[in-house]
């Protein structure tokens, strides 16, 4: 399970039936659980908690320091959940302390190749994050959420849950939940419809997150107004309060 030319620091700590592949290194602080895979040429750093049926690819770079300035070697943390993909080339950063000192990746998320998460990012549940995407320090990703290849967002925005993010999008601001967008810079482009029925959403939801977007994107009104308006649609649905939330609570404004 464990390749004679890996090498790990007595002060790790593997779980049961981890691998590790050959010229891997696992250094002090690094927490790998059960049944995880670690690739070739795999580095992690600590402070790194990684869970349980994880798989690492090769040549990924998973606990580094980050790469803000003002890091100064403090001992912050990267978490990982369970169940994660980690494709080739990866990198993920600790956080810093001028945030809460620690990135965040949740369960069942698909890193795809050359994916870079930095200091202080979020990312929650099932999400994907395709090819070469890059996101900056301080980003919140919200579950389901998806990213498309070589997209780019800015620190400290907010994507959505269930939201899509085309193709080299260059994200500046937040992304609302549910909402597509691409572009450089990205701009609206409806509700994710298709994400939405893959996932078993009802037609009356999805009718209404419709008819919430159109108030917001399609009717030139301010964001404070688009909300008030969207409040007052007769629906009872828990996805049309996340979707006035993520546009509502926004401090960096929303893409439209």
């Amino acid at each position: 399970m464990i390749h004679r030319t890996a090498q790990i620091d007595p002060k790790a700590s593997l779980g049961e039936n981890v691998s590790v592949g050959p010229w891997s290194i696992i250094g002090p602080d690094v927490e790998v659980g059960d049944g995880s895979e670690i690739g070739p040429h795999v580095i992690l750093k600590g402070p790194t908690c990684i869970g349980r049926k994880n798989k690492i690819y090769q040549f990924s770079s998973i606990g580094e320091d980050c790469q803000d300035k003002k890091y100064n070697g403090e001992p912050t943390r990267l978490v990982i959940g369970d169940n994660n993909v980690i494709r080739e080339a990866c990198t993920i950063h600790r956080g810093t302390v001028q945030d809460q000192g620690v990135t965040r990746i949740g369960n069942d998320n698909l890193l795809m190749v050359n994916v870079h998460i930095a200091h202080d990012v979020v990312v929650g549940n099932h999400c994907i994050i395709a090819n070469n995407a890059a996101i900056a320090g301080h980003v919140h990703i919200g579950n389901y959420a998806v990213l498309g290849g070589f997209a780019g967002v800015h620190q400290f925005c907010h994507i959505g849950a269930h939201s899509m993010s085309g193709v080299g999008s260059v994200i500046v601001k937040d992304v609302p939940a549910f909402v597509t967008v691409s572009g450089n810079t990205a701009t609206s482009h409806g509700i994710n419809i298709e994400g939405l029925r893959r996932r078993n959403f009802s037609k009356e939801t999805i009718a209404a997150l419709q008819k919430a977007y159109k108030i917001v994107f399609r009717q030139g009104l301010t964001v404070k107004d688009a909300v008030s308006k969207v409040q007052e649609l007769d629906y009872q649905c828990q996805e049309l309060d996340i979707f006035i939330a993520s546009i509502a609570n926004s401090t960096r404004g929303v893409v439209r």
